[in-house]
């Protein structure tokens, strides 16, 4: 009989040869372990964004307040307040810490009041947002 009209029979139907698993574990625990390095990285970043969003959210809300507020308002005098070093501790725990700056704009926009809020907090290191606005008299 031809060889080449022989039925072709697969070479091992028994399976995988033990070379063979050994190498795809390899493979599939390098993949594993690449993938375990990624999640402490990324709960971290998720942390930090999550503070950052309530920074932002403290300072907005300070902004907003104010804006409401009279132009001859005390709040509204030149300067940093409160004064000196002091802040207002935020959240549940006081792990954020709020300062505004006013500062009286020279002429001719001595019409406005510049405002900054800064917001600082602690995680893996000090960490500050500041948000601005002007306010019309």
């Amino acid at each position: 009989m031809n060889s080449a009209h022989r039925p072709l029979v697969p070479r091992s139907p028994h399976g995988f040869s033990l070379m063979e698993l050994i190498v795809a574990l390899v493979v599939i625990s390098v993949g594993i372990l690449a993938l375990a390095r990624l999640f402490p990285s990324a709960t971290r970043a998720q942390e930090q964004s999550k503070l950052q969003a309530a920074a932002t959210l403290y300072a907005q809300e300070k902004l907003e307040e104010l804006s409401a507020t009279n132009w001859s308002d005390a709040a509204l005098s030149a300067g940093r307040h409160p004064a000196g070093t002091a802040t207002e501790n935020l959240g549940a725990t006081g792990a954020w810490h709020r300062y505004y700056q006013v500062t009286a704009m020279a002429a001719p926009m001595d019409d406005l009041k510049k405002v900054t809020v800064t917001v600082t907090w602690r995680f893996q290191g000090n960490r500050s947002t500041s948000s601005t606005t002007y306010l019309r008299r």
